[in-house]
């Protein structure tokens, strides 16, 4: 939404600073259209660094995955070690379904 509402300012920014060539007493159009230029440039460029910095907690580039033990016994006792884990493996299972071909034959 930030980025669209970013582009919509520019656009008006844009237009009334190079498309307008109206003159009101007391305001200068130009001006305007140049403060809005830069604030929807200013509005793009956060909205942009506000969806990088949460792709850092959505799983970007460096994923971190947290395990929490949870130790059983009194508090003093020695805890005994975790068994050794197996590797773990994929298996794919490639299936042929029947039904209707997928289309007219060439």
């Amino acid at each position: 939404m930030g980025v669209g509402v970013g582009l919509i300012l520019i656009a008006f920014g844009a237009i009334l600073t190079w498309g307008v060539d109206a003159e009101v007493s007391g305001l200068n159009v130009t001006a305007i259209g140049v403060i809005l230029l830069l604030l929807g440039i200013f509005v793009v460029l956060l909205d942009l660094v506000w969806w990088r910095t949460w792709a850092w907690y959505a799983g970007g580039p460096a994923r971190r995955r947290t395990t929490y033990v949870h130790e059983q016994g009194l508090p003093g006792e020695p805890v005994p070690p975790l068994p050794p884990s197996a590797p773990r493996r994929r298996v794919v299972v490639d299936e042929d379904v029947g039904g209707p071909p997928l289309g007219p034959p060439p």
